[in-house]
């Protein structure tokens, strides 16, 4: 946002937004609810932006795509936008079927969602990616179900750390934690070409919403309907909010996920906003009462350490008491 002037400052100076007046070539410029000095750089994706006189002034490489499904049905999409839904079927996470190209695509990738606890949240269960060849990962472990004969995708596989990564010849990567955390990553050849529960990657989150059918919705659970694979699953109906269902839980989640707010994050929290990182957890800490509790909490602090990473902030906090 630029620099305004105030009026409590005098004739030639401006409203730092911090309670001081300083000249216009040193306004500061807001990211994530945070200030930054005029020369300051932070890095948004893959691109360095620089204040410069209140405004950014950002390079404009085209950069990857990265999606993330986590936990008890959290979504971050190609373009950012972060939202929960709650439905039990299997879904299109993204594919390049998408309006006049649906025959001609070339890939799609599927979510099984499962209940998750006792509340009704789901959980991506398993992920089937179709490529030519039809990939299914379930199990901690990932198998060949089927392959076209004639078709030129190739894919590898690796594991790294924690991860199982599938690195397909047509740009498409999917990282899986072999629990419930899936990151999908694509070139920028897809840009504005894909479809689904991943949002449109055309770099605007306000049109991520966009159901199969092409309408603009604002309505998580209408948009999330529309990209189920089978009309015999039943449409959620309604937002779940595990705490209220199971409020005895909800201080022990509220004090677990605080780590997400605390110190041990410091160095990211300009970077990454970590309010709906911490609420997801506080909702996935208090849905998973079927035994998986830690496990739930482990994968929420996690998809926050990994946008951290993303945004050049690398923080240890895993240690022999905590995941």
């Amino acid at each position: 946002a630029e620099c305004i002037s105030g009026c409590v400052c005098p004739a030639g100076l401006y409203d730092d937004g911090r309670g001081g007046c300083v000249e216009q070539k040193d306004c500061p410029c807001a990211h994530n609810n945070q200030w930054y000095s005029s020369g300051q750089k932070i890095k948004v994706g893959c691109n360095t932006c620089t204040c410069q006189k209140g405004v950014w002034s950002c390079s404009e490489e085209t950069c990857y795509g990265t999606c993330m499904i986590y936990g008890s049905g959290h979504y971050i999409t190609f373009d950012g936008k972060f939202y929960d839904f709650d439905g039990s079927c299997e879904y299109v996470a993204t594919q390049d079927f998408c309006g006049d190209n649906n025959s001609s695509g070339s890939f799609s990738i599927i979510t099984e969602n499962v209940p998750c606890g006792t509340t009704g949240v789901t959980c991506s269960k398993a992920i089937k990616i179709f490529l030519g060849v039809k990939l299914k990962l379930e199990n901690k472990d990932y198998k060949e179900i089927q392959r076209d004969v004639g078709d030129d995708v190739r894919y590898w596989n690796r594991t790294v750390g924690l991860y199982l990564v599938i690195e397909a010849s047509n740009g498409v990567m999917l990282i899986w934690d072999k629990k419930t955390t899936v990151f999908i990553k694509l070139t920028p050849d897809f840009k504005g070409k894909v479809c689904g529960l991943c949002g449109n990657f055309d770099g605007k989150s306000n049109n991520d919403f966009t159901t199969r059918s092409g309408l603009q919705e604002t309505s998580a659970l209408k948009f999330g309907n529309s990209w189920k694979q089978s009309s015999m699953c039943p449409d959620a109906t309604n937002e779940i909010k595990p705490c209220d269902i199971k409020p005895h839980r909800k201080s022990w989640a509220e004090k677990e996920c605080s780590i997400i707010q605390s110190e041990v994050f410091k160095i990211c929290h300009s970077k990454v906003y970590p309010k709906p990182f911490y609420e997801a957890c506080v909702h996935d800490a208090c849905s998973c009462d079927s035994g998986g509790d830690c496990e739930c909490f482990c994968s929420a602090v996690a998809a926050y350490a990994q946008e951290c990473t993303k945004a050049e902030a690398c923080v240890f906090w895993r240690t022999p008491d905590i995941c």
